[in-house]
């Protein structure tokens, strides 16, 4: 099999650069205040502005208005919409945008009915949430807990890092991982060096 890296909370045109040169397929940028990682248009489109054109960029968001969503849309060249609150199929399906939709890695069991409220989501993204923290936690969450059979592609978050994601593919089996904290010194602070780790380890346990 083979799994998609996505490197998550992107502050910085110099990270997004080591997420390229890594091989990753993926980077976030996050668009909510409550994130130590949230990014500005301004900031973001300097981010987009420096990557290559076949890494894709991921609008993270929670709960944002529909002005909020339509500016970003019309200042930054967004692939992908990535939802984190309680956005209803309809709000995610409106922008006429592929999207992902996230899912409280607790939640694991709902993850089938989930799936059929949203048909056209391109995958559904488990991660933990702490602290009315969506995401970029650094916290793990039961792996054992989601279904080894699914009908639709998911993307583990949650925790990952360096040290942990071969585990987490051989054991989860994910279309994509996706990582923030377990690549930083400091939030929003990426480390290339523990990037390219990660990306090798995620890699080599997907042809294991």
């Amino acid at each position: 099999m083979s799994v998609q890296v996505k490197i998550c909370g992107v502050t910085r045109e110099i990270d997004a650069l080591a997420a390229a040169d890594a091989g990753a397929n993926a980077i976030g940028l996050v668009f909510w205040s409550g994130s130590k990682r949230a990014v500005s248009l301004d900031t973001a489109a300097s981010i987009c502005a420096v990557l290559p054109p076949l890494i894709t960029v991921t609008a993270l968001m929670v709960d944002p208005t529909v002005e909020q969503v339509t500016r970003v849309l019309e200042t930054l060249p967004i692939n992908l919409l990535q939802w984190h609150g309680s956005e209803s199929p309809e709000f995610c399906e409106q922008w006429q945008r592929p999207y992902i939709r996230a899912l409280p890695g607790g939640d694991s069991c709902k993850l089938e009915s989930v799936m059929a409220q949203y048909p056209n989501a391109r995958g559904f993204l488990l991660d933990a949430v702490t602290n009315g923290q969506f995401g970029g936690t650094g916290h793990c969450f039961d792996w054992d807990a989601i279904p080894s059979v699914r009908s639709r592609p998911i993307i583990l978050a949650g925790g990952l890092n360096p040290a942990n994601v071969a585990e987490a593919v051989i054991k989860v089996r994910p279309s994509a991982v996706d990582v923030s904290s377990g690549v930083e010194c400091s939030p929003g602070i990426k480390q290339p060096e523990k990037i390219k780790q990660f990306i090798d380890a995620a890699r080599e346990a997907a042809e294991a």
